[in-house]
């Protein structure tokens, strides 16, 4: 029995939450929820954004899967996300993007991974204001070690997942210390991984590589900022962040999540789609060696977003967040 971390977030959160927790439960997956919370629902109840007693059961357990969480404006962190991310050393920001038969999309044959370092770049933190000269500066700041982190880490999902390339996103004609420290990471992963490709592009240019003819990516590295907007990019390619899974992980700690927002304009209508929770509750399966779980699920998600009218408004059905979730659970 795995005891995983349940955060239901905001807004549609805990609608999403528990057509998936639903959906496991219909399929035994052998996992007890302990449940805590954080975000916007939080403060207004208790005063604190990031409780206690979350973080708590985060560092016992190892591995959470987490709905969308509004960060109050203006009050407590940057980003809830963020600080998460930082305080655990959540180095890599994993994202899958591959086409789904039932799906309408503009391109076919997509199926790549997207690895994003997850605490460093232009979301360090590190900036300043000089009111008298009228200058703000945010620094970019790249590390040795946390660049070889995440090209190795990309580079041994490659070969564990039987995937053929590495391309590394960078701006080192402009960005030259920071973009050819990357470059450097990576070729040194290259030559632990020989059997991977690895191929670097410019940042402009792989937008639009990706947006031209994207079946030719197959795992994708680079830096924060570069991978907060591919990662969206590449979702876009494949029906939107509303169907793709999200994986926040460190050596020792995994945090699954919906990478989409909280939608409080729909909160409590039964019109989300759980998809994109789903997703990051298989991907969570495989972390956790229930694969055959995993794929379980997965076929009866892929059979049901087969037949339009079992789907949620946003993928062109009429069903409700739950009957979405019981045509899952009839296939399974």
């Amino acid at each position: 029995m795995h005891v995983v971390t349940l955060i239901p977030g905001d807004g549609i959160g805990p609608e999403i939450t528990k057509a998936v927790t639903d959906i496991f439960a219909a399929a035994q997956v052998p996992i007890q929820w302990e449940e805590q919370n954080a975000g916007q629902t939080t403060f207004d109840q208790s005063g604190e954004l990031l409780p206690t007693s979350l973080l708590k059961s985060l560092e016992k357990n190892k591995v959470a899967l987490k709905g969308p969480i509004t960060t109050p404006v203006g009050k407590g962190f940057r980003s809830i996300n963020v600080t998460l991310r930082q305080k655990y050393d959540l180095y890599q920001n994993v994202r899958p993007s591959k086409t789904t038969p039932g799906i309408k999309t503009r391109y076919e044959g997509i199926d790549l991974v997207l690895f994003r370092e997850n605490t460093e770049g232009l979301y360090s933190g590190l900036e300043m204001w000089d009111e008298r000269l009228g200058i703000a500066d945010s620094i970019a700041r790249v590390t040795v070690e946390g660049a070889r982190k995440i090209c190795r880490a990309a580079f041994a999902y490659a070969v564990k997942h039987g995937r053929k390339k590495v391309t590394l996103a960078h701006k080192a004609n402009i960005i030259k210390m920071a973009g050819t420290l990357m470059i450097n990471a990576c070729k040194e992963a290259s030559l632990e991984f020989p059997q991977i490709v690895f191929e670097d592009k410019i940042i402009d240019n792989m937008c639009m590589q990706l947006v031209g003819k994207p079946e030719q990516f197959d795992v994708i590295v680079t830096t924060n900022l570069f991978g907060d907007l591919l990662s969206d990019l590449c979702a876009g390619l494949v029906g939107g962040l509303g169907v793709v899974a999200g994986a926040n992980i460190s050596d020792n700690m995994a945090i699954f999540e919906a990478v989409h927002g909280s939608a409080p304009d729909i909160a409590g209508q039964g019109k989300a789609n759980p998809t994109a929770l789903l997703r990051s509750a298989i991907m969570m399966l495989h972390h956790l060696g229930e694969h055959a779980k995993a794929d379980r699920i997965d076929t009866a998600l892929e059979n049901t977003l087969l037949n339009q009218e079992e789907c949620t408004g946003d993928l062109g059905g009429k069903a409700s967040t739950s009957e979405f979730a019981q045509s899952i659970i009839a296939k399974l």
